[in-house]
């Protein structure tokens, strides 16, 4: 019996619904499995030989014992099924862990689940249309088919809902494995790697290089055979076994990442530890297992790529180094960590992800703060003559006397006071400093400090 909601005379009831398929006498049922059972094994193999038809490009993998897994599993299904029906309708169905290995090898073949259902498809229509005949033989009655028929598209569903499990699990499993062979490959990136590649592993374009294709440099000679060649291209192989170029340009095949000419390297900061990964685009390498995450973008001046790369990084703060060859992405590591720290002290702004190369100034005079506060101390020396608010006119004023190269009127406009006001000012700086105001090597320091302290918010 089956409980089933109706609706009778316009108010909600629940009604009695008794099972056609249950009313089948049980000699009739064993009869009708016993006929289906002897049919699986040829049955299985019409299934498979039309879906081969159906669908050529499928790949007969063999199990343990030498014989195909599709057919192995077409064979359990069928089976499982007819014990299914035999045990009763309304029992769980039990579904061939097969099915899994199938959606996990279409998952691993980088392949979609289309074709794979569309087999299943293929298979149930197949199955059913012998099943019919079987029943007809027996005297099934017509109510019992369907009900049978139904709960075989019931099947069907959870043989599906197997492979997509098995598919899921080898995406993850997938994606994994690309996480860990990138965080490998921007390791070797940021280790001297890309030097050793540049020397002999690799070129940056054309032969001998590239993500597919018929060489590595070192594993090309390997593979050269014959001769005086043969011996070389032995010596060479042994030598560049442990060659980091050559294992650079291996795992960048292995996740299909063509080496690029030149990249840019970003570092991040995260907005929350459980912040979402910026969307950034399959050629960007992406490491967010860092504190600071990292990313090495390629190709960074192509057309439009500045644009994407901000839109991918949306809400996040971070800065992104200068365009460098390849082998130099360690450089522009280090100085998109720099901007990253003057971020973090509040020196740039954040809320983005900013350019280097557009704050230039603060990254070559704010991080080397030992050096910057030592050649202050010396060069402004004077100005500790004079109280903090004078002091900070004055370097104000001298700052933009050394900018503008102009004279008092050009200076009181930037600073927005009278010239006669900028004029007095500039007296005393001349009396403060005396000649080194007049040094071409003392103005340039002196120009380096103030807009020093400038960058640091200490003048305006």
């Amino acid at each position: 019996m089956t409980r089933r909601a109706g609706r009778a005379a316009g108010r909600g009831v629940v009604t009695e619904v008794r099972s056609a398929w249950r009313d089948v006498p049980p000699y009739q049922v064993r009869q009708f499995a016993a006929l289906a059972m002897d049919e699986v094994p040829t049955l299985a193999q019409d299934i498979l030989a039309e879906i081969r038809r159906e669908f050529p490009q499928l790949p007969l993998i063999p199990d343990a014992f030498g014989e195909p897994q599709a057919l192995v599993g077409i064979r359990q299904s069928l089976e499982h099924f007819v014990e299914h029906m035999m045990a009763g309708l309304d029992r769980p169905h039990v579904h061939p862990r097969v099915f899994q290995e199938f959606g996990r090898g279409e998952g691993m073949q980088g392949r979609s689940l289309d074709a794979l259902q569309a087999m299943y498809r293929l298979g149930v229509r197949l199955a059913w249309r012998r099943l019919a005949e079987i029943g007809q033989q027996v005297a099934i009655p017509a109510p019992a088919m369907y009900e049978l028929a139904e709960s075989g598209f019931e099947y069907l569903d959870g043989l599906v809902a197997e492979s997509v499990r098995g598919y899921a699990e080898a995406a993850a499993r997938q994606a994994g494995e690309r996480l860990r062979l990138q965080r490998r490959l921007m390791e070797q990136l940021f280790t001297g790697a890309p030097e050793a590649a540049a020397r002999g592993g690799y070129g940056a374009r054309g032969e001998g290089h590239g993500a597919r294709g018929d060489g590595y440099g070192v594993r090309r000679q390997r593979r050269a055979g014959g001769g005086e060649a043969g011996g070389a291209s032995g010596a060479s192989g042994a030598a560049g076994a442990g060659d980091p170029g050559s294992v650079l340009a291996e795992v960048a095949a292995r996740i299909g990442w063509p080496l690029p000419e030149r990249v840019a390297v970003a570092v991040l900061l995260r907005p929350a530890r459980e912040a979402v990964a910026p969307a950034v685009a399959s050629d960007v390498l992406l490491d967010m297992e860092c504190e600071r995450p990292r990313m090495v973008v390629p190709e960074p001046d192509a057309p439009g790529r500045r644009e994407l790369l901000a839109r991918a990084a949306a809400g996040w703060s971070g800065a992104i180094g200068p365009v460098v060859p390849l082998p130099d992405a360690v450089k522009s590591l280090r100085w998109a960590g720099a901007a990253v720290g003057l971020m973090e002290r509040g020196l740039l702004p954040a809320g983005e992800l900013l350019q280097c190369t557009e704050h230039t100034e603060a990254l070559v005079l704010l991080p080397p703060e030992e050096l910057i506060d030592d050649l202050t101390r010396r060069r402004l020396a004077p100005l500790a003559r004079c109280g903090p608010t004078h002091a900070r006119r004055l370097a104000e004023t001298l700052l933009a006397w050394l900018e503008t190269r102009g004279g008092a009127p050009e200076v009181a406009a930037r600073l927005g006071v009278h010239p006669q006001t900028v004029r007095y000012r500039l007296r005393q700086i001349r009396e403060l400093w005396g000649w080194e105001i007049d040094d071409p090597d003392r103005r340039f320091e002196l120009e380096l400090v103030l807009r020093a302290r400038r960058l640091r918010g200490e003048l305006e």
